[in-house]
């Protein structure tokens, strides 16, 4: 059973994870790690890494200045966020593919619709700004960048029209399981339909667990996701961390639980 730990670049915490021998490991990166010395501290910790683990997979940062990253922000309204969000984006896939890793990119986060329409006219125009935007990004180094689902009407899974517009895009793509859980309503049926749609098209998976209603990144088993049925739909050539919220950032425990968890679902 594939193992894929999570950690930022914080060295401890890469250590915690290291102790596992996780065969995938995700660093979580910030705004701060774009900085000049962030930056060569990452990179000394990526030569670290890779010594032990061969696939890594870089998130890009969730914030800037307190900002979402959000791929439909307009330059013509917010030009600062819009060029780090699409440069550190650009750098990131670029040492993905020096790297032979992932680049991970959201294609949105959570939005409100109201703060969506205070830069597009419509959610349609936003979305129009996003799927050029991965397009661009995709054509760097397409087989090192993976998009990844939100809880926004801007980028989501869950809805068999939108997911064939991603399928026609031909869009690399990283599923993350609660945030599709939420999406659809706590409904495990509409889960596994965009579980099974997506598949060809997936390269890496969040395993994160939902009572379906909010973001809570819980441990597997804790929530309602059925995992019985999930596991049966993941792509076998992907691969997948445990993003689960931790007690202590450096310490694992909850992924590992989840691990166990999924582990003896296998076996059963």
């Amino acid at each position: 059973m594939q193992l894929g730990l999570k950690a930022s670049t914080n060295k401890n915490q890469i250590d915690d994870r290291l102790k596992y021998h996780p065969d995938v490991f995700e660093f979580h990166l910030t705004d701060q790690d774009f900085t000049s010395d962030g930056w060569q501290h990452l990179l000394k910790m990526v030569s670290y890494v890779s010594d032990q683990v061969s696939h890594i997979v870089f998130h890009h940062p969730m914030k800037w200045h307190d900002q979402r990253c959000e791929l439909y922000t307009n330059p013509a309204i917010n030009p600062a966020l819009y060029r780090f969000v699409i440069q550190s984006a650009e750098r990131l896939i670029k040492l993905a593919a020096q790297t032979n890793s992932y680049a991970l990119v959201h294609g949105a986060y959570k939005s409100a619709t109201s703060d969506i329409m205070t830069q597009w006219p419509t959610i349609a125009t936003a979305q129009d700004a996003v799927f050029d935007a991965m397009s661009r990004l995709r054509e760097i180094a397409p087989e090192n960048v993976v998009f990844e689902n939100g809880i926004s009407p801007v980028y989501w899974y869950g809805d068999p029209t939108f997911e064939d517009r991603i399928i026609q895009a031909d869009l690399p793509l990283a599923f993350d399981v609660s945030h599709a859980f939420i999406s659809v309503q706590a409904d495990n049926d509409a889960l596994i339909a965009s579980l099974k749609h997506l598949k060809p098209q997936v390269k890496h998976y969040h395993l994160v667990d939902s009572m379906g209603k909010d973001h809570d990144s819980l441990p597997l088993g804790t929530g309602l996701v059925d995992w019985q049925r999930v596991i049966g739909e993941l792509n076998p050539a992907a691969s997948r961390i445990y993003e689960i919220n931790l007690a202590d950032q450096g310490n694992c425990q909850e992924m590992m639980a989840s691990h166990q968890y999924l582990t003896q679902i296998a076996d059963k």
